[in-house]
């Protein structure tokens, strides 16, 4: 490891080393997908560029998820108070202050305060880290920002324990159904950039801790009913911890652009602070890992080393004064209403109870959007709706929505509790949470909630199309011709595409072990290498070519309009990554580049 010894460099030599690292080895990390090693270069760079910083988070995390919190415990997240100011001191004045071995012996705590990347991914690797942890602290006073690392570990563990043994005890799931639980900590320096991205404190990083809960789904064969199972989770999970006011994102029903799908909640962990649940199927992580979806493939680092050598601990405090103000406003009267403002009669959405998800459109929308009036059909269950996204199949469920509006516009139904044996109205509040609640008789808010179906411009046109067919009595013939040549051919390109992209990933992992080897040979051998250096730095680029999933190699430095003219379309529009982009746009190892004809 680069850091094994750099407590002992001075301290300039130091933090070379750490801006060169966070600047190169952290981004081809990223570029690998080897986001458990990336965290923990970012860690170890951000420990040495910012100790200050470093060493406060940490203790903030642990002052956060501290054991102590978890007996009797009533405050709302909203009502933690920022801590006290940071020392105002940059990392360079602290150093005039110290003698050289003062900053040896802190700077080796620092680093021993980063948790390896091998730990958090293995639970037998954490168990024995925290049980050694405790037996060294006990023999020897260890310092407070290694403590304060095993706290937020421990914090961890013990969150995954509760609800994994909430659900082995729970009967609310399928039975028999593969459930695996994962768990992760955001890296110090990724919690810092978000600080400063939205401007928040820390308290405000709600994924700074996360569970992750993938349910089997026997290679796609059962995905409709995995989805009914994490929907069934995500129950568990509010009924365990008290969720977090807005924090919920339904991906499954709203995939975002890249196609990512899966539940996102953010809850008051045992302890009263944040902690993320993120609940997916088997079948949707593998794409969030290795396909499309993959964060590797369409999320691009700005410049690190710019973003963290520019802030000192005042920002930070800055950050933390600005979300004191930010609690004080009242998220449901601003984003929330500009988020359903474009609700309107008959628009879809999902009706979700436990496991059981239902088709329903929108009757009446009432007091500005804050109240809805619902049809949900009964006998129209809506989970193969969510697991099967196909063109093709989409426009039958365009059409049972369309029927169901009709019927309950033919029968004059308009107030909560109309319907029939398999339809039925039902009334919606709009909720601190970001969601429409149902309201019973009584007035009262039941854990029922609908989710509004997001939809394409394309998708809205060809919905309202088709219910307008419905309404006027015409076939949906003429819609669905429009779309016929699309029921095939996604698919096969897209599982072509994935083969590609995973194959590029084995190249490059390759091409890194080499050029490690021949670093290493050269090191021994004492002198520069034999023979053209390219030799040892292929200096190429590798891309892949949308939508035939070809791989191509570029010279390094190669641009958007190098790959138009290498494919024979020079001049022409060029996306990378699926983003338009500018000819002279320099590509990088595993872009996605397509030439639009």
């Amino acid at each position: 490891m680069v850091f094994e010894f750099s407590y002992a460099l001075p301290p300039a030599k130091a933090r070379a080393v750490a801006q060169e690292t966070l600047l190169i080895w952290c981004s081809l990390a990223s570029r690998l997908g080897l986001w458990a090693l990336k965290a923990e270069l970012e860690d170890l760079c951000f420990a040495v560029l910012q100790p200050q910083i470093f060493r406060k988070m940490r203790a903030d995390l642990a002052s956060m998820w501290s054991p102590r919190n978890r007996v009797g415990y009533s405050r709302r997240i909203t009502t933690i108070v920022s801590s006290p100011p940071l020392d105002e001191r940059t990392a360079s004045d602290d150093e005039s202050f110290t003698t050289f071995d003062e900053h040896v012996l802190s700077m080796k705590d620092l680093l021993e305060a980063v948790v390896p990347f091998d730990i958090l991914s293995d639970r037998r690797k954490r168990t024995k880290f925290l049980h050694d942890l405790a037996k060294s602290s006990e023999a020897q006073k260890k310092a407070k920002v290694v403590q304060d690392a095993g706290i937020a570990l421990t914090s961890l563990v013990a969150c995954e324990e509760a609800l994994e043994k909430e659900l082995l005890i729970s009967t609310s799931y399928i039975p028999g159904m593969e459930v695996t639980l994962s768990s992760r900590l955001k890296s110090l320096y990724s919690i810092f950039s978000k600080m400063r991205r939205k401007d928040v404190g820390i308290h405000k990083v709600y994924d700074a801790r996360a569970l992750r809960v993938v349910v089997g789904d026997k290679n796609g064969t059962l995905h409709g009913p995995a989805i009914q199972c994490c929907y069934s989770l995500l129950d568990i999970v509010h009924r365990l911890w008290i969720p977090i006011d807005g924090e919920f994102d339904d991906y499954i029903v709203n995939p975002k652009p890249s196609g990512y799908q899966s539940l996102h909640t953010a809850v008051q962990g045992p302890d009263g602070s944040a902690l993320e649940v993120q609940i997916r199927t088997q079948k949707m992580h593998e794409y969030a890992e290795h396909g499309l979806a993959a964060h590797w493939l369409y999320k691009e680092t700005g410049n690190k080393l710019q973003s963290i050598s520019s802030m000192d601990e005042s920002d930070i405090e800055a950050s933390s004064s600005l979300s004191k103000d930010t609690d004080d406003h009242n998220p449901l009267d601003t984003d929330l209403f500009q988020k359903y403002s474009s609700l309107k009669m008959g628009h879809p959405v999902i009706r979700v109870e436990g496991s059981n998800l239902l088709a329903a459109v929108i009757i009446r929308v009432e007091k500005g959007g804050r109240e809805l009036l619902v049809a949900v059909s009964f006998g129209l269950a809506a989970s193969e709706v969510v697991a099967d996204r196909r063109p093709s199949f989409q426009i039958k469920c365009w059409e049972a929505y369309a029927r169901l509006y009709k019927k309950a516009s033919d029968e004059w139904w308009c107030q909560p509790g109309h319907g029939d044996w398999c339809t039925c109205l039902e009334k919606y509040t709009l909720c601190r949470d970001g969601m429409y609640h149902k309201q019973d008789q009584f007035g009262r808010l039941l854990p029922t909630f609908i989710q509004i179906t997001h939809l394409t411009e394309e998708e809205e046109s060809e919905y309202w199309a088709v219910v307008s067919a419905v309404f006027e009595g015409k076939p949906v013939d003429s819609v669905v011709s429009r779309r016929s040549s699309d029921s095939v051919a996604p698919t096969s390109m897209e599982a072509s595409i994935n083969n590609k992209v995973r194959l590029l990933r084995t190249m490059l992992r390759w091409e890194e072990q080499l050029r490690s080897e021949a670093s290493l040979r050269q090191s021994k051998l004492g002198g520069k290498a034999n023979g053209n250096p390219d030799s040892v730095v292929p200096g190429e680029v590798v891309i892949v070519c949308w939508p035939n999933g070809e791989i191509m190699r570029l010279r390094s430095g190669s641009t958007a309009a190098d790959a138009a003219m290498k494919v024979g379309l020079e001049g022409k529009l060029v996306l990378v990554n699926g983003q338009l982009v500018l000819p002279n746009t320099e590509l990088k190892d595993g872009d996605i580049v397509e030439v639009r004809v």
